[in-house]
C-alpha cells in the first residue's frame, strides 16, 4: 500500500502543499527544469498562517535538490537514449545536403 500525503506530519503535509502553489523555473535555452520561483513565499507564509515557516521551508528546499536532481538525472538518460539510437540508425546526420 503507498504511502498518502496524510500519512506524514503535519510541517510535510504543509510543505507539499506551500510547494506546489509556487511556480517552476525552466531555463529558456535548453528547457531544464531548475527548481521554483521562491520570491512570494513570505506572503504565502503569511497568507496561509504557516506555525513554523523556518521547517516547513526546509522540507521544501530538500525536496526541490531532490526534484532538480532526479529530472536532471532523467534529461541525461533521454539525451544519451537519443544519442545511442541516432548512432545505431546509421552515424552522424547532416541537416545540409550537398550536390555537387
Amino acid at each position: 500500500m503507498p504511502l498518502e500525503l496524510s500519512d506524514f506530519p503535519e510541517e510535510v503535509q504543509v510543505a507539499f502543499f506551500m510547494f506546489s502553489i509556487l511556480s517552476d523555473y525552466w531555463e529558456g535555452n535548453s528547457g531544464t527544469y531548475m527548481g521554483k520561483h521562491w520570491d512570494g513565499i513570505d506572503y504565502f507564509f503569511q497568507l496561509y498562517e504557516v506555525e513554523d515557516p523556518r521547517t516547513v521551508f526546509y522540507i521544501m528546499k530538500l525536496y526541490e535538490n531532490k526534484l532538480v536532481a532526479y529530472r536532471g538525472e532523467k534529461a541525461e538518460r533521454e539525451r544519451k537514449a537519443r544519442e545511442r539510437k541516432a548512432q545505431a540508425s546509421g552515424g552522424k546526420k547532416y541537416t545540409h545536403n550537398v550536390k555537387g
